[in-house]
């Protein structure tokens, strides 16, 4: 039974917002800076989170299957308040739960997403891994295969994967990949790579724009064998699906990659919500105390405006965001695409509004003095990962108005 769409939390999400709200006042943010410089793992801070319970897999599953909808959305805005690069370093490993999730069966995510987090004295991180080097908006083009090895019961996986969030340090790693190159993105499947598996290995890692306490690397697979009980969803479903796609039916069964970022989308918004909201105060202060021919620079209209602009369409992306998130766990349809529609108007939001606050503080928000200009870099992935606002644009186009648009 779903839950009534509502934009009153309740006394238990306001809970958890706020205890999450404290932990990124007096424990993220303090460490931002440092961490952003190091381009390093904040391992402290991932194990200090997993002490206090937020970095858990109990933790994200209680917010996931919160009916209100807003679990999720509530604890992205505010760890990403506190920082973009330290918050993605947290949750990270959440797109690989969520992949587990969207296309294992019960048995596996039992068997899986316990391992991605490990424990509060021995923390683990998990790393989704579907773009490659020549396959990034385009899907179809990806080129890692998997092989079934019918004598030994295992799949043999090669390729290069890249943009992996935990690529290389994760200690599960789950890995889209192609099984039957002729259907296109209907021929791909989702596999698990187990901790310690031979043949997996990091590449490159890249030193980033922004984010940048948050391990992005490409992940080599040459060789690489799993159990056949590690493709997510198992093969009498998989033989089905691919059956059904030779056959020219297309009822059932999604793309692995895309049915992940069509759970995670929403979140991502979230996560933009936070960056934007976090610019925006810090500007809102400095217009309130900065002063300028005698007078705090907020009276003057042009910056006044900037804040009014700014604060809407945080709330505006928002109530996308929270919709979305509503329809998802109460298995609504996104007929017009709702997630996308988060996720791209989030995304541009926080370009906006972190671009506003560095204006408003002027030469101050271009330097490392204040944290606008950290949140600036931060913001310009949200228009890139997990989809570009070009492909947003398209799936939006697509569901609106029924033509294959390219």
């Amino acid at each position: 039974m779903s839950s009534t769409f509502s934009l009153d939390p309740g006394a238990d999400q306001l809970a958890v917002r706020d205890w999450l709200h404290g932990f990124a006042a007096d424990v993220i943010r303090p460490a931002a800076a440092e961490w952003d410089e190091r381009e390093e793992t904040p391992w402290p801070v991932i194990q200090e989170a997993a002490k206090l319970g937020i970095y858990s897999l109990d933790f994200y599953a209680q917010q996931y299957f919160d009916p209100s909808g807003v679990g999720i959305p509530i604890a992205m805005e505010e760890l990403f308040w506190g920082d973009a690069g330290i918050g993605l370093s947290i949750v990270g490993t959440t797109l690989a739960a969520v992949a587990v999730l969207a296309n294992g069966t019960d048995e596996q995510i039992g068997t899986w997403t316990p391992q991605m987090f490990g424990t509060p004295d021995d923390v683990k991180v998990a790393a989704f891994c579907s773009s490659e080097p020549d396959a990034g908006s385009d899907v179809g083009a990806l080129r890692t295969r998997a092989v079934y090895d019918q004598a030994r019961d295992e799949w043999v996986l090669n390729g290069t994967k890249t943009w992996a969030t935990n690529g290389g340090i994760a200690a599960v790693h789950v890995v889209v990949a192609s099984v039957d190159p002729a259907l296109g993105t209907r021929g791909h499947a989702s596999f698990v790579v187990p901790p310690g598996t031979p043949g997996l290995s990091q590449g490159q890692k890249f030193k980033k724009h922004g984010i940048r306490a948050s391990h992005t690397a490409e992940v080599v697979l040459d060789g690489v064998r799993v159990p056949g009980s590690c493709l997510l969803g198992g093969k009498e479903k998989l033989d089905e699906r691919l059956a059904r796609a030779r056959e020219g039916v297309r009822k059932g069964g999604g793309n692995a990659a895309m049915a992940t970022f069509e759970a995670s989308r929403p979140a991502v918004g979230a996560q933009a919500i936070g960056i934007a909201r976090a610019a925006y105060e810090v500007a809102l202060d400095y217009a309130r105390t900065r002063e300028q021919f005698g007078r705090p620079i907020i009276d003057n209209q042009g910056v006044a405006f900037q804040l009014a602009d700014m604060r809407t369409r945080i709330d505006a992306a928002r109530l996308l965001v929270w919709r979305a998130s509503w329809m998802a766990v109460n298995n609504q349809p996104f007929t017009a695409a709702e997630g996308s529609m988060s996720k791209l108007y989030a995304g541009e939001t926080a370009k906006f509004v972190t671009a506003q606050a560095m204006q408003i503080l002027g030469g101050n928000g271009f330097t490392r003095e204040y944290p606008v200009e950290r949140m600036h870099r931060d913001s310009a992935i949200y228009s890139i990962f997990e989809g570009t606002s070009e492909i947003q644009r398209l799936v939006i186009a697509r569901a609106i108005s029924g033509v294959p648009i390219r």
